[in-house]
């Protein structure tokens, strides 16, 4: 097991894990706002016991990486990804995101060099677009990412506990089974990044506009939401891009939250495997 740093063009530093065997098929994990790289920990402990390579970054702004004020917009992120997938040589790899990593995904999939992808995953994923508009009326309206700004901004340490504590992962529903580990280890990555690249995400993950993204791409994409994902709603995001796709598979998950990798991995892990090994 190893870690390290890839520096990109513009000097920023950004932080990765790197498992297994360098001749695997590498799994690239791409976290969601305003995490890291440690949110994926029960995937990558299941994929590397399955034998596989299996890679983790925190994106630019977030966790280890450099937290710089720049740069924090879908093109760049997809320029990281980049760089780290020319560093590391990295062929026939599957890039699996959540919520805005889903975002990051597919817009570099859709840039990617030949060769560097098999397949691609959007868990609880933002595109095509979060944001209600005129060309996108059943989105969320900006007030909602104003409201993420304002919160981040005066307070994100209560925010980054509300969070978690309700929506996320569900654990505000009536009966829910609430696991503080999982609330403050939340917490934890994102006070580990900058409020500025956390703020500026925002912009990046709701405003974003993938459906050029979603049309180009021609591996395999496997579309996961859960059908109680109270941050994304799955009506104005899945349930569109699979059908944007060229070769999508869509799965819904009855009554499971956002955070569902991190609630249900003995329900998540296998259809990835499944969609893997397919």
């Amino acid at each position: 097991m190893s870690s390290g740093f890839v520096t990109t063009k513009d000097g920023v530093q950004i932080y990765y894990k790197d498992w297994g065997p360098k001749t695997a098929q590498p799994i690239v994990f791409h976290h969601g706002w305003p995490l890291t790289a440690d949110d994926w920990d029960n995937q990558m402990m299941f994929f590397y016991a399955q034998g596989f390579r299996v890679i983790a970054h925190d994106r630019r702004g977030h966790g280890r990486s450099t937290q710089t004020d720049t740069g924090n917009e879908m093109d760049t992120y997809a320029a990281d990804v980049a760089a780290l997938t020319d560093h590391l040589d990295l062929k026939n790899a599957i890039h699996v995101g959540h919520s805005t990593g889903g975002g990051e995904v597919i817009h570099y999939v859709a840039r990617a060099k030949p060769g560097r992808v098999a397949k691609a995953v959007l868990i609880g994923a933002v595109p095509p677009i979060m944001v209600k508009s005129d060309k996108n009326p059943g989105g969320l309206p900006i007030e909602v990412f104003d409201g993420f700004r304002a919160a981040t901004a005066a307070n994100r340490a209560q925010f980054f506990y509300d969070v978690p504590a309700g929506p996320f992962y569900g654990f505000n529903r009536p009966g829910a089974k609430v696991d503080q580990g999982v609330i403050w280890n939340w917490w934890r990555q994102g006070m580990t990044g900058s409020v500025k690249a956390h703020y500026d995400c925002i912009k990046a993950f709701s405003e974003t506009d993938f459906t050029d993204d979603l049309k180009k791409v021609d591996v395999p994409v496997l579309v996961m939401h859960g059908d109680d994902d109270q941050i994304v709603p799955i009506a104005d995001s899945a349930l569109l891009s699979a059908k944007l796709v060229k070769k999508g598979e869509l799965k819904v998950y009855k009554g499971l939250p956002h955070g569902m990798c991190t609630t249900h991995p003995e329900i998540i892990n296998p259809d990835l495997l499944a969609f893997f090994k397919a």
